[in-house]
């Protein structure tokens, strides 16, 4: 019988929102982006009238049926509650957390860490910031191909497509970021770390 979501994982995954949402926030403040699900929202949301939280819920809703059918209805929950804690937590702390200045290797160097730990504390609740990360759990649960590695290569279109947009040197932090987040990814964590905990 399945048990209800104990203290463990909620703080594991307010912790894992917490730290995704402001690793989008030092990218917002200096006008870069990032791979994955969240990176195509953020550059969405510089294209079209609508903020990061309801292009990233948007974006996020197809790969749930994926979710659901492959890593079933509690891994789906946790991770649709992430996505909408990442999808408010955002522009809340950006209207809180003002820079006068931030120079974008800085920005670009803290976002990649604080999503990167933000990932891995989703991961290991069971849960994700929805899109690619769940396709990038499934591939190496089936492949033992890294998560990190398999975000690295679908990085790579998401920042094709940003070259169209962003000008050079915006384009070489927001890719030195992508690096940051996925090598900790790739380093500090493993499919089977990611384990029901309630």
């Amino acid at each position: 019988m399945k048990t209800p979501i104990s203290f463990h994982d909620v703080q594991g995954i307010a912790f894992g929102i917490l730290m995704t949402s402001l690793g989008v926030v030092f990218l917002k403040a200096a006008g870069l982006v990032t791979g994955q699900t969240a990176g195509l929202a953020l550059l969405l949301s510089y294209l079209m009238p609508f903020g990061f939280g309801p292009v990233f819920f948007a974006v996020s809703i197809p790969f749930a049926i994926l979710s659901w059918l492959k890593r079933g209805p509690d891994f789906t929950i946790r991770t649709l509650c992430s996505v909408a804690g990442i999808a408010v937590a955002v522009p809340v702390i950006a209207s809180q957390l003002v820079f006068a200045s931030i120079p974008p290797l800085l920005a670009a160097i803290l976002a990649g860490a604080c999503s990167g730990v933000g990932l891995i504390a989703l991961f290991r609740h069971n849960s994700s910031a929805g899109g690619l990360g769940i396709l990038a759990l499934i591939v190496e649960q089936k492949t033992g191909f890294k998560t990190g590695w398999f975000q690295l290569c679908f990085d790579v279109v998401v920042f094709l497509i940003a070259s169209l947009v962003l000008d050079p040197a915006q384009l070489l932090y927001s890719l030195v970021g992508a690096i940051v987040l996925n090598l900790i990814i790739a380093w500090n964590f493993t499919i089977d770390q990611s384990r029901k905990s309630a």
